[in-house]
């Protein structure tokens, strides 16, 4: 499992020019599933992006989790994390769990972060959606997170 992280100051997921949802500070998870990833791998991944110290402290340093700074995150499916492009110019999709896996695992990682965030502080679009998301990346931060090496 990938998860793609940005820190941002603010995001918002569009669906068909309607809003669906939007935080304030924290972070866009883009989230890729895997094929044999697993409900440990969701939690794992889940418990490292809830932890991660990528917000400034008053010294300017990364020091602070999502937690420390109160912030919330936006959980986007994104199977193009498992996009193979070492042949040729069309991207396979061969690594990338079937549809019925990944939904579920998005599912099981959502609800563990939201269990270690608060049930507020995670917000989604629609899986297989086609979705426009706008954020303002902060810093700029993006981070690449796996569950295995």
């Amino acid at each position: 499992m990938r998860a793609l992280i940005q820190r941002v100051k603010r995001c918002a997921v569009f669906i068909d020019g309607k809003l669906n949802s939007s935080i304030g500070t924290g972070m866009l998870v883009f989230l890729g599933v895997k094929n044999n990833d697993t409900e440990y791998d969701a939690e794992y991944l889940a418990e490292r992006c809830a932890s991660l110290r990528i917000f400034n402290d008053d010294n300017g340093k990364m020091n602070l989790s999502i937690n420390d700074v109160s912030g919330e995150a936006m959980v986007v499916s994104q199977f193009t994390l498992y996009g193979d492009t070492r042949r040729g110019n069309r991207p396979s999709y061969t690594d990338a769990a079937t549809q019925k896996t990944a939904e579920a695992l998005y599912d099981h990682f959502t609800a563990h972060l939201r269990r270690v965030l608060g049930e507020k502080k995670v917000a989604t679009g629609i899986f297989r959606a086609m979705m426009d998301v706008e954020l303002v990346n902060d810093g700029p931060v993006t981070l690449m997170v796996e569950s295995k090496e």
